[in-house]
């Protein structure tokens, strides 16, 4: 059957029960056709080779498939299929034709392989290629411990890249491993972990619960293991290990707490590593082993919201996952909300509206920038022939929160917990999409409330454009506070008075923000020499710092600025900063300096994204004529 991408687009969600029978789900960024076959199992058998900066291999797929299956589409990008053997029982193999289809931009090929009658498991040999957008290979003399280091980021369709599957959220699979490592290199990978060097670099995985391709993750460095509960710990560099466990000393109580909220932790154990500082997100959830930056390592346990977020992951994305990265919103929405309430356990209510200020901000923010108009701004997004990547944004996140917590607050607290409850257990290890996820709303919650969706604006909130007009409030009177500080410090007078030795990190970023753009570069120097910004080790605040040092032109800060971005890697305090420096011909020219230093050690993700933030090969061009 030839392959056209608008044939194989589909996948088949089964969400039983209630809400009625399985229903069709087009995934616009997949090749699978799961009607006919899908991977139920993945074996891995790779190499990391360093030199070449290449993964080599074999990959085992077990199939689920109708009986007049005649072929299997998989997923890749880039990478180099060096023979396909089929077998009905994982012995007994025998060659078989495949082919490649052509490479679009985005999503890469289809590989296309024939089946028999009997056919139950697909064998290929493989090898990656040079760019494949999943893997940074970090070599030595860039990472803090002075050996090479391997990582992965598979979401939202990079695990194309490393490995040919079936790379849609919808789909999943268990999976088990045996990764083979240079001597004195430790691997760790979202499955079962061991915690020891391994002499012989050779190391064994299984992950028994299914999980789509994206949370698919391996890390190969020098690391060390230190215990923080009976299921959690943290890996890391042996250089930041000790100050990496102070830091996560609270995740066995988040654990705790996310559990009394949501039901049991449905993965085993939960550990952190801590990457080296080229890793382009805060964090990625990835099941048993949340990758981190090493930027939430504050020494003062500020940041510690985000592995409460990737924590949260594990009952939201993990365990009820988009269907689609068209429905993104039902993983980061549900994730953030699911964050603040374990932030308001752990550190009080007025901690948590902080963060939904800050939360509001951003996404005031987002829809400033995108057009209050734009389709893009709505949670059931339509990412059809983009990069998913672009949905990624502050409307999947904070509108999606605040949309939640207009539900929590319409019908009560325990009501909403109940109805999330239910939804996390009846919905485990299944996909679900938007449509699917407005009727059991209405169902499961509205319904018994005798609550009609017009009541809370349900079809704006889901498929309209902007900020509804009934947006809950976030009320913060540890804000308030920084409001009338900022106040005073324009109308002259000075800081002293107020309490700024007890501000959290979260106060800093509010009082940073609202400093006016207007303000002169001998007032931001004042501020600099009271408070001490440019010297700040917290990454959240120096960032804050940059960009409005940046908007007034205040050139003190810019040498701490330069040492800024030749060390972290994090898109989200890269981006905002090359931003505001691309406003003017002279920022533009420091842009250049720093980006041409700065960017071999930035991850392909961060890369891709700067690249066209300061629309870097024209200027590469540009600066060869000259």
């Amino acid at each position: 059957m030839a392959f056209t991408w608008v044939l194989a687009m589909m996948v088949w969600m089964g969400c039983e029960g209630e809400i009625g029978a399985p229903v069709e789900v087009i995934d616009p960024h997949s090749a699978a056709m799961k009607e006919e076959a899908t991977v139920k199992h993945l074996e891995l058998d790779l190499a990391v080779d360093f030199e070449q900066e290449q993964l080599a291999g074999t990959a085992i797929l077990e199939l689920d498939r109708s009986e007049d299956a005649t072929q299997l589409l998989l997923d890749s990008k880039g990478l180099e299929i060096e023979s396909v053997m089929i077998s009905p029982n994982g012995r007994t193999t025998s060659p078989t034709e495949f082919s490649l289809t052509d490479e679009d931009p985005i999503l890469g090929s289809s590989l296309q392989v024939a089946l028999e009658s009997n056919t139950r498991f697909v064998h290929i040999q493989y090898k990656t290629t040079p760019g494949a957008k999943a893997l940074q290979f970090i070599p030595g003399n860039l990472n803090p411990s002075g050996k090479p280091f391997l990582l992965t980021q598979s979401q939202a369709i990079h695990a194309r890249t490393w490995v040919p599957i079936q790379d849609s959220p919808g789909i999943r699979f268990t999976y088990e491993a045996k990764i083979t490592v240079p001597q004195g290199l430790m691997a760790i990978m979202s499955a079962e972990n061991d915690t020891v060097l391994h002499e012989d670099g050779v190391y064994q995985f299984t992950m028994d619960q299914p999980i789509p391709a994206y949370l698919l993750a391996l890390a190969v460095g020098e690391l060390e293991f230190q215990a923080l509960g009976n299921r959690t710990g943290v890996f890391a560099d042996p250089s930041v290990i000790d100050d990496a466990a102070y830091e996560f000393a609270e995740v066995e109580q988040m654990m705790e707490i996310a559990e009394g909220l949501y039901g049991a932790y449905r993965w085993g154990r939960y550990d952190i590593v801590v990457l080296p500082p080229s890793f382009p997100f805060g964090g990625m959830e990835n099941p048993r082993l949340t990758f981190a930056t090493p930027t939430i390592l504050a020494g003062d346990r500020s940041l510690v919201s985000l592995i409460a977020h990737e924590l949260a992951h594990s009952w939201s994305g993990n365990l009820v996952t988009n269907a689609t990265w068209n429905d993104f919103w039902l993983n980061e929405g549900f994730t953030v909300y699911f964050e603040y309430r374990i932030m308001e356990a752990l550190k009080g209510r007025d901690y948590s509206e902080m963060l939904a200020s800050i939360s509001l901000s951003d996404l005031q923010k987002e829809v400033a920038e995108l057009g209050v108009g734009s389709p893009d701004t709505r949670l059931a997004v339509d990412l059809t022939g983009r990069d998913p990547d672009d949905g990624m944004n502050a409307i999947a996140y904070e509108k999606g929160y605040y949309f939640l917590r207009l539900l929590e607050e319409t019908v009560g607290r325990p009501a909403f917990d109940a109805f999330l409850n239910e939804y996390f257990s009846t919905f485990a290890f299944q996909t679900m999409n938007t449509e699917q996820f407005v009727a059991y709303l209405e169902t499961h919650l509205l319904d018994p409330q005798d609550l009609d969706p017009e009541d809370i604006k349900l079809e704006e909130w889901v498929h309209g454009a902007g900020i509804p007009d009934n947006l809950p409030k976030a009320k913060s009177k540890r804000f308030d506070a920084i409001e009338e500080a900022i106040s005073a410090w324009i109308a002259g007078q000075d800081l002293y008075q107020y309490p700024t030795a007890e501000w959290t990190s979260h106060e800093w970023l509010r009082f940073i923000y609202l400093l006016p753009d207007a303000a002169k570069p001998e007032q931001m120097a004042e501020l600099d020499r009271i408070f001490g910004f440019s010297d700040r080790t917290n990454c959240e605040v120096l960032c804050k710092w940059f960009v409005k040092s940046v908007t007034t032109h205040y050139e003190g800060a810019y040498p701490a600025m330069e040492r800024f971005l030749l060390s972290v890697g994090r898109r989200k305090f890269l981006t905002p900063i090359y931003t505001e420096l691309m406003q003017t011909s002279e920022g533009k020219e420091l842009a250049y300096q720093i980006y041409e230093k700065a960017r071999p050690t930035y991850h392909p993700i961060a890369v891709e994204t700067l690249d066209e933030t300061l629309d870097w090969p024209s200027a590469v061009q540009l600066s060869e004529a000259n």
